[in-house]
């Protein structure tokens, strides 16, 4: 028993010295890799300044100006040899890091907007049935123009909603006058609108459903609260390179310390995902009241769209 106690317990010192030792080399691996890296990203200037350093310390404290200089020849070595190699595989790697979190960001906002639509599309859409079952009974003319109105928007947006990427402006205001007429049925004398649209515009990028926000918010938060309604003015204008789609109320106005809602806060974030810096969602109070939306995306006209008709 007693020779069994020493056999195990030189096998357990073994194994933790063991342990140890492969602990040791994965932690020296580690640095080494650290060190490489660092190596092949750090400035020349950099490197430089830590080798003079390096030379007047050992010199001056420790004397080690053999062993100094046996580490800056070997740096240099592995700087100019592999250093680019490695730099240019950290660089490659960050960048498939980056794109892959873009990716996925951009999911996330394309899932987030299909949610909203999700929430927001059936609201609309029992409503609007609702008011034409009330209209068959009472105004049969006007609930043909409601149901035509409702196929004509349901026909605009589908497609937009399942399409990947960007639409049209043209397509935007085709989808918005629907609806916006759908609204007008329900709001009666509340609602007036104008879309002043030149058609050279028509054909320009626009990314989907954002002047349909644009729209809902305004009448939700800008007219529906006021007593005698309001109007809506679309417009759309190019400042340079620059392409400006406005969306104006006359309605209550909004609280400029709130925060953006749900809708409001994707249009930023796909903008941005989108676009970058080049495009913005800018939200203002007219000196005349009411609210001003504007989205500003960088111009890019269809140049085939006049020759394909």
């Amino acid at each position: 028993m007693k020779k069994n106690r020493l056999a195990q317990a030189g096998y357990n010192n073994a194994k933790s010295l063991l342990d140890i030792i492969r602990e040791i080399g994965e932690t020296a691996v580690s640095v080494w890799w650290h060190f490489f890296d660092w190596l092949a990203q750090v400035e020349w200037r950099k490197l430089l300044i830590i080798w003079l350093l390096l030379l007047i310390l050992s010199a001056s404290l420790f004397h080690f100006t053999e062993q100094a200089w046996g580490f800056i020849l070997m740096s240099l070595a592995l700087k100019v040899l592999a250093g680019g190699k490695r730099k240019a595989e950290l660089e490659a790697r960050h960048a498939s890091s980056q794109a892959d979190e873009e990716s996925i960001e951009r999911r996330v906002v394309e899932a987030r907007m299909a949610a909203l639509q999700a929430q927001v599309e059936p609201h609309f859409l029992f409503n609007t049935l609702a008011l034409i079952g009330q209209l068959i009974e009472t105004d049969p003319p006007q609930a043909a123009r409601i149901h035509q109105n409702l196929i004509d928007y349901l026909r605009a947006t589908l497609p937009q909603m399942r399409a990947k990427g960007a639409g049209t402006l043209g397509r935007q205001i085709e989808m918005s006058r629907a609806y916006l007429a759908i609204m007008q049925a329900r709001m009666r004398a509340r609602l007036a609108v104008s879309i002043d649209v030149p058609q050279e515009m028509a054909s320009a990028t626009f990314p989907v459903m954002m002047l349909q926000i644009l729209i809902e918010n305004a009448i939700k938060h800008g007219l529906e609260p006021k007593i005698e309604g309001g109007r809506i003015d679309i417009r759309a204008s190019v400042d340079g390179q620059m392409l400006q789609v406005d969306v104006i109320d006359d309605g209550v106005g909004f609280n400029p310390f709130s925060s953006d809602g749900v809708g409001l806060a994707n249009v930023r974030e796909r903008l941005r995902i989108q676009y970058g810096n080049r495009a913005q969602l800018v939200i203002e109070a007219p000196l005349t009241g009411g609210t001003r939306a504007s989205i500003r995306v960088p111009y890019a006209p269809d140049i085939f769209a006049g020759s394909a008709k």
